[in-house]
């Protein structure tokens, strides 16, 4: 039986999590100014925003903490180590940004029939506030090392930064026509970029748990591969899923044979040394287990067919 896998924390892992943390002081400011002027002026859509941001605020402090986790080693207790810990987080926060979405498109509906009387100059400074600090944020995050943990929590910051220039749209046509309408138009168009976003992140998040085949990853052409590797007759119990957004992973079992094999080395290493160079390399399955079994021990195994496509699933 054979492993493959790879590890890429170190010092990038370190400036990530020191970008993160940066990141979350900043929306940590930005959600307390932000209150303060939910507060004085009434707005909904400055409302909205906040609890944009304050989801941002766990996004990132989640991100922080599962960084750190996913640092830690494999220990006896959890083999893989706490990598999923990110898969958790996401999920609570998506939730939280979903329960915050429902609750600011019934008050902005509520709204339609009895617009509230906003105040366009507070409007416009808090939304300055923080439209400038997601900007701050986002820069810092930018220039991270592009892991999927990061950019996700950027991608956070920017639908933020997005909610922000609502705010600000809003505050400018208060202030020039005094339409009592903009504040809660501007709510409603952030829960157009929010709910999406929410809806995604609950799928992505709910399909790694359920251990489905990684985004990207077609285990058809995976279960092809393997067959293909010269000195494999056939292929059982294929299994591909992912730790989190980052870590996908294989096992399989492979029956060896001698027969028709046209390299020289058709033994046990040989051939497991080509297929975990594969996976590797056409898929990015670092983490692949594969255990290897003699055409006679085959009658043991039933064999699996490669799965059926099924894009709503993958």
């Amino acid at each position: 039986m054979g492993h493959g896998h790879g590890h890429g924390h170190g010092q990038a892992g370190h400036d990530d999590r020191r970008r993160l943390g940066f990141a979350l002081g900043v929306t940590a400011v930005v959600l307390v100014v932000g209150a303060v002027g939910a507060v004085l002026t009434g707005s909904l859509a400055l409302l909205a925003d906040l609890g944009h941001v304050g989801t941002d605020a766990v996004a990132l402090a989640t991100a922080l903490v599962a960084s750190a986790l996913a640092a830690r080693p494999p220990s006896r207790r959890r083999t893989f180590g706490l990598g999923r810990a990110e898969v958790l987080g996401a999920a609570v926060n998506a939730v939280l940004l979903l329960g915050v979405t429902v609750w600011v498109a019934i008050e902005a509906v509520a709204r339609l029939a009895t617009p509230a009387e906003v105040p366009g100059g507070g409007l416009l400074l808090y939304g300055i506030v923080g439209l400038v600090g997601n900007v701050v944020a986002l820069a810092v995050l930018s220039r991270g090392s592009g892991g999927m943990n990061l950019r996700g929590a950027a991608l956070h910051v920017l639908g933020d930064a997005l909610g922000s220039v609502a705010v600000l749209a809003a505050a400018a046509v208060t202030l020039t026509t005094g339409w009592a309408y903009a504040d809660t138009i501007a709510s409603l168009v952030i829960v157009a970029i929010l709910l999406p976003r929410t809806v995604s992140l609950l799928r992505e998040t709910g399909h790694v748990l359920l251990e489905g085949a990684p985004a990207g990853i077609d285990v058809d052409d995976v279960h092809a591969t393997l067959l293909d590797v010269d000195g494999v007759a056939e292929v059982h119990d294929l299994h591909v899923w992912a730790i989190n957004d980052r870590s996908p992973a294989a096992s399989a079992h492979l029956v060896i044979s001698d027969d028709g094999c046209a390299t020289a080395d058709c033994g046990e290493h040989g051939v497991l040394d080509r297929a975990t160079t594969l996976l590797r390399e056409r898929f990015g399955l670092e983490h692949s287990t594969l255990q290897i079994e003699a055409v006679e021990h085959s009658d043991h195994e039933q064999a699996c067919e490669p799965p059926a496509r099924d894009a709503g699933t993958r």
